[in-house]
């Protein structure tokens, strides 16, 4: 137990803070997201401090690597509000010399002085939901941003961040293939070096889920073409610089995101925040933690303890260390594994992906192969099956 006990070191320890209001629901989100007038954000201050403090008393001494506020849209948020966060967690964590301190940001809610505001509260990187470079398609996507007012949004913070991010989503309505290239080569050429790029999935329970169950939506690529369009942006990424360090993820060497590094790696992550999720290792056992969804209730419960806690069995902990590190180009580590779950990954199953050129070895590391990355998950059903 003494191994497994420390096993969250090898993927280090972070803070995820959920700002759960937006400006406006966008209809592919299934995130936690809400729309409000008014917001009160000293009483928002208190319970996330309340919590900081609650989680730091369970996890002392521990060194802190990395704080993401994410939404929602956090950059909402007020500068002051975002300080006395990072405040309160640096009075009870230590933070590492090069703790990253991600925000999000949606072009449409930020400014220049805004961002000056969260750099001097201590964000060090952005990552900003520009979603496409094409104003139509926005509209489509119920963003309420333009591409001039995005690209202008992203200029304000290159000026005040040495790190900023962005997401684009492809495989959108009536987008061709050759189209989806032209708009990734003009985003790369914005020197950027980091980029998320997401196919669009349309989720039970959005008012994309609605709309396409009623026949509407028309004009999605076919499957052929959305898979070109995933073949495309490994090999266009990859040309600038930018290969993919993770299923969706792209970043020049050096300038992938810690935090979400730490999800992957399958490290400890403290999660406040409505709806926030977090794995936490406390006296040796790991824990599963989740706090409630509406924002509403997630302030009353902050006064007491927001945060519900669930042991996870050796087996749970295994699957899930598989499931997020075979998201990563580097796979994960086969000597870790089995020391988690107890047993070997499956030999026989481990060589009939190997035969099919699905994934690959490198000393004790497991990895998707180019190949098996666009079918990452029958993979991972496949090593998991009994």
């Amino acid at each position: 137990m003494a191994v497994l006990a420390e096993d969250w070191r090898d993927g280090g320890f972070g803070l995820y803070v959920h700002w759960p209001f937006c400006q406006a629901k966008c209809p592919y989100c299934d995130f936690n997201s809400h729309v409000s007038r008014e917001i009160d954000q000293n009483t928002w201050v208190r319970a996330y401090i309340l919590e900081i403090e609650r989680a730091a008393n369970q996890t002392p001494g521990r060194v802190l690597n990395s704080v993401f506020f994410g939404g929602g849209t956090p950059s909402l948020m007020h500068p002051d509000t975002v300080a006395a966060v990072i405040d309160a967690a640096k009075k009870h964590w230590q933070f590492a010399n090069d703790i990253e301190i991600t925000l999000e940001a949606n072009p449409g809610s930020v400014e220049a002085g805004k961002f000056t505001g969260f750099r001097d509260a201590g964000v060090n990187r952005v990552s900003m939901g520009i979603q496409a470079l094409n104003d139509v398609d926005l509209r489509r996507l119920g963003r309420i941003h333009s591409v001039s007012e995005a690209l202008d949004a992203f200029a304000i913070a290159r000026n005040c961040f040495d790190r900023v991010s962005f997401d684009l989503i492809y495989a959108r309505q009536n987008q061709t293939p050759g189209e989806w290239r032209a708009e990734l080569k003009q985003a790369l050429s914005y020197a950027i070096d980091h980029l998320s790029l997401y196919q669009l999935t349309i989720e039970d329970g959005t008012a994309f889920g609605d709309r396409y169950r009623a026949g509407g939506l028309r004009g999605l690529p076919v499957e052929d073409d959305a898979a070109q369009m995933y073949l495309d942006t490994q090999e266009i990424c990859a040309a600038h610089g930018l290969p993919a360090y993770e299923v969706s993820n792209h970043a020049m060497p050096g300038a992938e995101s810690r935090h979400n590094l730490i999800y992957w790696r399958y490290g400890d992550y403290v999660g406040i925040g409505p709806g926030a999720h977090g794995r936490v290792t406390l006296g040796g056992k790991r824990f599963a933690t989740e706090s409630p969804k509406a924002p509403n209730n997630w302030i009353a419960a902050a006064e007491t303890g927001a945060t519900r806690t669930t042991p996870l069995t050796i087996t749970e902990q295994a699957q899930e260390y598989l499931m997020m590190g075979m998201r990563l180009s580097e796979g994960l580590d086969i000597g870790r594994f089995c020391r988690l779950a107890g047993y070997a990954l499956p030999p026989q199953k481990v060589d009939y992906l190997l035969d099919l050129g699905m994934v690959d070895t490198t000393g004790t590391r497991l990895f998707a192969t180019e190949q098996g990355r666009p079918v990452l998950n029958a993979i991972i059903r496949e090593l998991l099956a009994d």
